[in-house]
């Protein structure tokens, strides 16, 4: 159970977002961003109320460009990885990686797996201490980039017997013809 904050700390956190501006950027409609106010005064002792958000902004931040490769995977596909009916031929543990070296490792990888024809692959990456491990953490964030969206088709947590949390099937997309 989450215990109420101190009036020392509402006091606190009332001076850091006093300090706080909103960073403008440019809309794709040529706008820029106006900063959202905040609800709380930097000397008030009240409880935090939620900050104040315009759903009309929110929706108009990011153009749509298709499906993200972060998509799950589809259910019936997850399900034949999972029970080994689709094989589980490419495999890369990341175990003993620091991230710097691991994200050449993934690519590298995921770019041969899908070059040999591979239609899915399993990243056993760890949990992690405390179960937020980095790499854990920072995989689906490679997976999502510039650099593998046109082999990914989607991404899902591992069934237990693959590995359960600390791993991720990623499927991958077909090969063009030619």
């Amino acid at each position: 159970m989450k215990r109420p904050p101190r009036p020392d700390e509402l006091r606190l956190w009332g001076m850091v977002t006093s300090t706080v501006r909103a960073k403008e950027t440019r809309k794709a409609a040529g706008r820029t961003a106006k900063a959202i106010p905040s609800t709380i005064q930097p000397t008030s002792l009240q409880p935090m109320a939620p900050l104040l958000i315009d759903p009309v902004a929110a929706k108009a931040g990011k153009p749509k460009r298709g499906p993200s490769p972060l998509d799950p995977i589809e259910p019936n596909r997850h399900r034949r990885i999972a029970r080994e009916h689709d094989p589980l031929e490419a495999r890369l543990d990341l175990h003993g990686l620091d991230q710097d070296r691991a994200r050449p490792v993934l690519e590298a990888f995921l770019r041969r797996a899908w070059a040999d024809g591979h239609r899915a692959a399993l990243i056993i990456t760890g949990k992690g201490k405390l179960g937020t491990g980095v790499l854990r953490t920072r995989t689906p964030e490679w997976l999502s980039g510039p650099e593998l969206r046109d082999i990914v088709a989607g991404v899902s947590p591992a069934d237990r017997r693959h590995g359960g949390d600390g791993a991720l099937y990623v499927a991958l997309k077909r090969r063009p013809r030619g």
